[in-house]
């Protein structure tokens, strides 16, 4: 019986010590808006800029202090610019290369990552192959969602799409883009990652394809 409850400590001491070493592996990121507004200053060319929150609620965000801001959600609202779609399985109701910017708060982990409808299907795959069509080239995606292994990623029972840190470097960055094997069809490149704890901040810019 010692025996036992040794192993179980020590197995559960190994679990602590591995969440801990995921956690420090990033820094944190710092104050998003004041990060984003300065990006934005920083490559603003004169022209009109537009950012797109999807999943925003009834008040689209605009940390990138775009001139035209936009918003999807499950309820519409022409007043505030908001469009209706249900992402998980339908497309973003916006032409290709519109915007400069794209947030998604507290959203993608909400979408599935596969779905048989009735074939399978890869929503969250299909999502960013959207989100890449409608950002111009060298637009930027903004993430910001509950992750592992914080118990926020798992504690919702509508959360079906675990981020990790390693999610947007290993599968839509450009140097390994291992999404590819599920349909992915853009390039983007990770300009950083860091965490707002319990939330993975994760900045994409979309490469020229």
């Amino acid at each position: 019986m010692l025996n036992f409850l040794r192993k179980q400590f020590d197995r559960q001491r190994r679990k602590r010590e591995s969440a801990r070493a995921v956690r420090i592996k990033l820094a944190d990121f710092g104050d998003i808006d004041t990060f984003c507004s300065a990006y934005a200053a920083s490559t603003r060319s004169g022209a009109t800029t537009r950012t797109l929150d999807i999943g925003c609620g009834t008040t689209p965000r605009n940390p990138f202090k775009a001139d035209e801001v936009s918003g999807i959600d499950i309820r519409e609202d022409p007043v505030r610019n908001i469009r209706y779609a249900d992402l998980a399985v339908e497309p973003i109701p916006y032409g290709d290369n519109e915007f400069d910017y794209l947030t998604a708060y507290e959203f993608l982990e909400h979408v599935p990552r596969v779905l048989y409808a009735p074939a399978r299907r890869f929503p969250f795959v299909e999502l960013m192959n959207e989100i890449h069509r409608v950002l111009k080239p060298g637009g930027v995606l903004l993430s910001h969602t509950p992750a592992f292994p914080y118990a926020q990623a798992f504690q919702d029972p509508t959360h079906v799409n675990i981020i990790t840190e390693a999610t947007f470097a290993n599968y839509f960055d450009d140097q390994k883009t291992w999404a590819r094997m599920y349909g992915f069809r853009g390039s983007f490149t990770v300009l950083r990652q860091g965490w707002n704890k319990p939330h993975l901040i994760s900045l994409l810019r979309k490469l020229p394809t």
